[in-house]
């Protein structure tokens, strides 16, 4: 086989399982999610006895399917890009490989064939394929007012932890062992319990003071469950705040359009769209260097942003 042959079926193969802009791509992803879903189902069924002693054959033998396709998918993948290691180490490579072997350990050692679960981890492939990658601005808004507000967190839950050894010190002297609060410890896991308005039942206060206590921590956590919700609300609110302009409406003289806004939020008049911004704004696509596996490149990239491979266009 000539090199040029030789690269032109490599190439082939790479947008076939790399790429989810082609017909071809979408298929083979399509498929993938769907042998992915079916071999979750087949070790769901398997964990049931009743079903595994009539159909125990079948499920193996599918089982066996499922993991000789996975299995040609994995090398396919390798051999199709320049860098085998990129993908090899890379999260979904190291997933592709734990939700493979399973089935060849459980020749050897019994009750591995089970970790096949992994591959429900799989399924988050279905980000690239349906393009959603365009749509998680909200989620990366989510994940800075988290990180904004750590400190403030922090603090907050350190105070839920010293009200919790406080409160289930009292209870203890209260309550006693007899009531079951045998130790402090234990009286701290009822005080956290019942503070997060789980409440199992297993510990409960017998004398009124005890009692009266505990509807108060019970109230009291209903409020404490609002505080963090509060927290990061206002830090999202700050990082919405962010994605706005200064862009008013021709029509209405309305403001703080979001930088992506096309039409106006009171009266849907079209705004003079600032085509800088938009190009700013360009959604990631589903291609895959050849290379290095990279994605997430914007759709006039013609080099990857990391390794400077030239994609396939």
């Amino acid at each position: 086989m000539s090199k040029n042959n030789q690269h032109t079926w490599k190439t082939k193969l790479h947008e076939i399982i790399y790429e989810a802009d082609t017909k071809a791509g979408k298929l083979f992803d399509v498929v993938l999610l769907f042998l992915i879903i079916a071999s979750i189902i087949v070790v769901m069924l398997e964990s049931v006895s009743t079903f595994k002693a009539k159909h125990g054959d079948f499920l193996d033998t599918a089982e066996w399917i499922i993991t000789i396709l996975f299995t040609i998918e994995y090398i396919a993948r390798i051999i199709s890009i320049k860098k085998p290691t990129e993908y090899i180490f890379s999260f979904y490579g190291i997933i592709d490989f734990l939700s493979t072997i399973p089935k060849y350990l459980a020749i050897y050692f019994t009750g591995t064939h089970t970790l096949v679960a992994l591959r429900a981890l799989r399924l988050m492939r279905v980000f690239r394929i349906l393009k959603l990658a365009r749509f998680i601005g909200a989620s990366n808004n989510f994940m800075k007012a988290l990180k904004a507000s750590r400190a403030k967190i922090f603090v907050f839950l350190s105070f839920v932890i010293i009200l919790c050894i406080i409160l289930g010190t009292v209870m203890y002297l209260i309550e006693g062992e007899v009531n079951g609060f045998t130790s402090i410890p234990k009286s701290v896991y009822w005080a956290i319990v019942t503070m997060t308005t789980v409440g199992y039942g297993d510990i409960a206060p017998h004398t009124p003071i005890g009692q009266f206590i505990a509807s108060l921590v019970m109230i009291l956590g209903y409020g404490i469950i609002a505080v963090p919700t509060g927290i990061v609300s206002s830090e999202m609110t700050k990082a919405e705040a962010i994605n706005t302009n200064t862009q008013s409406c021709p029509n209405c003289s309305a403001e703080n359009h979001r930088d992506d806004a096309e039409f106006c939020y009171e009266c849907g008049y079209k705004l003079n769209f600032d085509k800088q911004i938009k190009k700013n704004k360009l959604a990631y696509n589903t291609q895959s260097c050849p290379n290095c596996a990279a994605e997430e490149h914007d759709d006039d990239a013609a080099f990857c942003k990391e390794c400077g491979f030239k994609l396939n266009s």
